[in-house]
């Protein structure tokens, strides 16, 4: 599997590029703000054919440019029901801080194919295999994607996950943004991260990349909690 990523232009916010080998259909995950330029040089450098995007959740830092990335290509932005909103009113998901950078008001158009996300079927796109996680806590429609173990040509590979806003290396996504919780940020925690192998490599919203062991050795908020069940899916 090909995975690509670099920062976004501001809030150092991960766009990352997934596709089974160079030359092949991609999926884009959370296109931040001004991506557009980066996100065009990784497509032709690998050959690349977008089929989609994926959000990990409605936050503006992941989703400022999904609309021109999505309308330029004819493709669907996928989303979870519970951040559906905020493609429609990104401003409901700021801080009074962030709404003030944004001079209290944003030009804003949603994408005209927006997708909803069902974290009891994965998605089959540009020859991959996507688990999708419900992991609320930093907003309602939280998820993160992951890979099942397995090459394109099914054999063993290191699982992968694209933990949004959920995980980061030594840390976690701030809970106390509108739609935030700091006790479903717990469960989701233990429920999608702590179940999660080990060799797991975490590709993350923000920061550098990681693992679940890694996590589980060090990261202060994993420290206090147990494996909850599994989610359903993949």
């Amino acid at each position: 599997m090909l995975v690509r990523g670099f920062p976004a232009a501001a809030f150092g916010t991960n766009c990352w590029v997934v596709a089974p080998a160079a030359g092949e259909e991609c999926i884009v995950i959370d296109p931040g703000i001004g991506v557009e330029a980066q996100l065009d040089q990784v497509l032709r450098d690998d050959r690349l054919k977008p089929v989609a995007v994926l959000l990990t959740h409605g936050h503006l830092d992941h989703t400022f440019s999904v609309t021109p990335v999505c309308g330029a290509r004819g493709i669907p932005a996928w989303i979870h029901p519970g951040d559906r909103d905020l493609l429609a009113d990104p401003m409901k998901g700021l801080s009074p801080e962030s709404r003030t950078m944004f001079g209290g008001k944003l030009e804003w158009t949603e994408p005209d194919d927006i997708a909803l996300l069902d974290p009891d079927v994965p998605l089959e796109l540009a020859g991959l295999r996507l688990g999708v996680d419900f992991a609320p806590g930093h907003t309602p429609g939280s998820v993160v994607f992951r890979t099942p173990g397995v090459d394109i040509a099914g054999e063993p590979a290191p699982p992968v996950m694209f933990s949004g806003d959920v995980l980061f290396a030594g840390s976690i996504g701030r809970t106390d943004l509108p739609g935030g919780s700091w006790e479903q940020m717990q469960t989701s925690l233990a429920r999608v991260v702590l179940t999660s192998a080990d060799e797991t490599v975490v590709y993350c919203g923000h920061g550098p990349s990681t693992t679940i062991g890694q996590e589980r050795a060090v990261n202060p908020f994993l420290q206090d909690l147990s494996p909850a069940p599994p989610a359903r899916g993949l």
